[in-house]
């Protein structure tokens, strides 16, 4: 006869790799331990494929983490229940209030820390074009290249220093971060206060260094981190909290502050609230409902509002040197704007080219990206020490190109003085004598933003001659290539845009002469065409550069580029944030499964053995299973009789209401059933407050814990934190049916049950672990070639 208590523990403890979620690996497919635990030391692009380790940690800031699911299902447990019914009409109304609320904060603060980003970069990057124009205005060539390279190198390395000693996850666009955790992926630190503090300083120093990346990234990043600090209700280490906001204390309402915060980063960064929101729509979430849509709305317009308040006070002459750039804005709408059916067969060449060279692009990125993580690897000081590399380099190509190109005679008739002196502006003196100009110089040594509003400009057929456009376009290709990978905040859309406008002057020009378009007018539909060939977003890219244009006139071959250039480059890999979300490690849920998946059912892709406890449980026993796996999620399972097989499942508990039950200390001496009398009772000495999702700390440990050898002996009831609807599937299911089922509905665990009597009430958890290829090729590493 064999002892309840041994029986459970001899489920609960088996052989096997323990996945954080809430199932177990067995090992037979995997490496073995050791190799596991040195794979997470590996860099990237060292790590083995074969097993799935790339779905157990990710590359979080060059720094591996362990990697874990948000909790987006909604609990329906005694104790919220109790709650949620207790609720009465000033609280619901306390609910909507807040949510719109935040919508308005976050898109006030979105803009404000936007404006202000820019008017740092504007005036910063032109104080140091300024010292270097007077230097060349003097003659004085050396000391303008050490002026420009020290500069640059302070500016770079600053940033690159910040971010590598205080907030890793800040480094790169963050929008493959942003994007994994609205499809339920909770990575490390990538929306902590401190990541907000390094990605808008890093993002102005970075910028203004003069390297080939943009802010428009980090601004989506910047936006989703302040919709995260401002959703956590405050801090309870510090009593910093209100209690109207601990209705959003989960990570349901926290996913959709944060949908709103990278819709209004993008609003900020491009003045383009209506992109904002498609953007988030399109490529950002994967979750998406009406109601969040008026919200995300909402969001943009006060982003919208606030920078034009802001802009308008600036152009009074208060920002420096902010004049009326700063923000990305190019009105080409005073051109009169007319085309042909013979510009068709520009813009389709247009499309050809910006799919090979997108798809191009996104190749080499990634491999430069797995080199990269190896320098990275090897810690602050090489991360560094690359950074200042790039900065050299990208010193030496902005000052020694221009050398290459002749002067230009300044065009008659114009109305901007030529050369520009003192300013930003098309006409750069550089080393050419009076009444002469250098096109390149006047792209190389501009911020980016007033480089793409010189090529988009009207009137300029012949400010740029066709040899600067190729040596822009090269330079600008392979600087966007090497700068994106280092140590500091770096945004892609803007060495895509500027790669493109380059490009389409070129085509312009050299095709020009068949159609009706304006050089300018092929410099925007370049940059279309490189957008869809390397981020492979369709509706939002299109509304973005429609708003920056104020053309609406462009429409139809803006969205004919952007079919024909993704249509292109789908044919030879993933859009460039796909990769990254890929190559990071992060287990993203794809919308659509893998074909072979229609080939299994989710009893092969259980693992056990399975940790279970039972309604009524000996405290000891929990903290037993606690302590000897990661498992986020543990079947709760009625014994209905010692002596036989058959159990009642009652539900899922998670592992941070065990803990708050646990510190609760709400324990019993014997494990009979209890009375509804003393159930009640129970369940007035859990407050719903307690079993809140954490801020941006650990939130409770096991740690924490004060529990003696007596209370170990001790028996404490579940039911009342047993969640008794979890979402459960036959074990006959096909696996591309259960992955969809598991992304549709945002859910962390899914149980699966057994088709014939006989077996256990639960046979198995999956997870997203458990639908990664990684893990399934893993344990079937011939099924793709069976689908095949």
């Amino acid at each position: 006869m064999v002892d309840v208590e041994e029986k459970k523990m001899h489920m609960g403890v088996g052989r096997g790799m323990a996945d954080p979620e809430g199932g177990i690996r067995d090992r037979s497919f995997m490496e073995g331990e050791d190799n596991i635990v040195d794979g997470l030391r590996e860099p990237l692009l060292l790590k083995r494929r074969l097993s799935n380790t790339s779905s157990q940690i990710a590359v979080i800031g060059a720094n591996t983490c362990p990697i874990e699911s948000l909790d987006y299902e909604t609990i329906e447990n005694d104790v919220l229940n109790q709650d949620w019914r207790s609720r009465n009409r000033i609280q619901i109304f306390q609910y909507v209030f807040c949510k719109w609320t935040l919508a308005l904060l976050i898109g006030l603060a979105t803009g404000v820390v936007g404006f202000l980003n820019n008017l740092a970069v504007e005036n910063i990057a032109g104080f140091k074009l300024l010292l270097v124009s007077n230097l060349m205005l003097s003659d004085r060539y050396y000391q303008a290249f050490l002026a420009l390279a020290g500069c640059n190198l302070v500016l770079g390395t600053s940033a690159a220093a910040i971010c590598a000693y205080i907030a890793p996850a800040a480094a790169g666009s963050g929008i493959p971060e942003v994007k994994a955790y609205l499809n339920g992926v909770d990575a490390h630190s990538i929306l902590a206060p401190t990541t907000l503090f390094v990605k808008i300083f890093g993002s102005i120093g970075g910028v203004s260094a003069g390297f080939m990346l943009g802010k428009e990234g980090p601004m989506v990043h910047t936006g989703a981190c302040i919709a995260n600090l401002l959703g956590q209700g405050g801090s309870r280490k510090y009593h910093l909290t209100w209690r109207w906001l601990r209705f959003f204390k989960n990570d349901r309402d926290r996913r959709d502050l944060i949908t709103c915060g990278a819709a209004a980063g993008v609003a900020a960064a491009f003045r383009a609230p209506v992109g904002g929101v498609l953007f988030a729509l399109e490529e950002a979430a994967s979750w998406w409902r009406s109601a969040l849509l008026w919200r995300t709305f909402f969001t943009t317009a006060m982003v919208a509002v606030v920078l034009r308040a802001l802009i308008g006070y600036c152009r009074s002459g208060y920002c420096g040197l902010f004049g009326e750039g700063g923000l990305i804005m190019f009105d080409v709408s005073k051109m009169v704007t007319t085309y042909s059916t013979p510009d068709l067969i520009v813009v389709l060449v247009l499309g050809i080219i910006g799919g090979l060279l997108g798809a191009l692009y996104n190749f080499l990125l990634d491999r430069i990206l797995r080199v990269y993580s190896v320098i990275n690897e090897k810690g602050a000081p090489s991360k560094i020490l690359m950074t200042a590399t790039i900065s050299f380099l990208t010193t030496c190509l902005a000052f020694s190109l221009p050398w290459m190109v002749r002067c230009k005679p300044c065009p008659a008739n114009i109305t901007e003085e030529c050369p520009t002196i003192g300013r930003s502006g098309n006409f750069k003196s550089f080393q050419c004598p009076e009444g002469h100009y250098n096109d390149l110089a006047s792209l190389l040594l501009n911020t980016n933003e007033d480089a793409i509003r010189n090529l988009f400009s009207g009137g300029t057929e012949s400010d740029f001659q066709l040899s600067t456009l190729f040596i822009f376009f090269i330079a600008v290709y392979c600087l966007g290539l090497l700068t994106y990978g280092i140590a500091v905040p770096s945004g892609l859309f803007i060495p895509v845009i500027l790669a493109g406008a380059s490009c389409g002057r070129i085509v312009g020009t050299l095709m020009g002469s068949i159609g009706d378009l304006h050089p300018g007018l092929f410099a925007l539909l370049g940059s279309a065409a490189f957008l869809g060939g390397t981020m492979r977003m369709t509706v939002s890219v299109c509304v973005i550069l429609l708003e920056l244009t104020n053309d609406l006139i462009m429409l139809p071959l803006v969205m004919l580029l952007l079919l024909i250039s993704k249509t292109i480059a789908d044919c030879f890999n993933k859009g460039v944030y796909d990769q990254i979300v890929t190559m990071k490690g992060l287990p993203y849920m794809e919308s659509h499964p893998e074909p072979y998946m229609r080939n299994l059912v989710t009893g092969d892709i259980i693992s056990g053995p399975l940790v279970t406890f039972s309604g009524i449980e000996k405290v000891g026993t929990i903290l037993h299973g606690l302590k000897l796996t990661g498992h986020n999620g543990f079947p709760v399972i009625d014994e209905a009789d010692p002596f036989t097989d058959s159990a009642d499942f009652v539900g899922l508990v998670l592992r941070s209401h065990l803990l708050m039950v646990l510190k609760c200390k709400n324990f019993r001496r014997d494990n009979t059933v209890p009375t509804m009398a003393s159930s009640e009772n129970l369940l007035r000495e859990y407050v719903a407050s307690d079993f809140e999702k954490a801020g941006s700390g650990k939130g409770l440990k096991i740690e924490d814990l004060n529990i003696n050898d007596d209370e170990m002996e001790m028996y404490v009831d579940l039911h009342p934190v047993t969640n008794k609807t979890p979402y459960t599937v036959m074990e006959t299911m096909s696996v591309a049916k259960a992955a969809m089922l598991l992304r549709e509905l945002g859910l962390r665990h899914m149980c699966v049950v057994p088709k014939t009597p006989g077996k256990p009430p639960v046979i198995g958890i999956l997870t997203r672990h458990d639908f990664m290829p990684e893990h399934i090729c893993g344990r079937f590493p011939n099924i793709e070639n069976l689908h095949n």
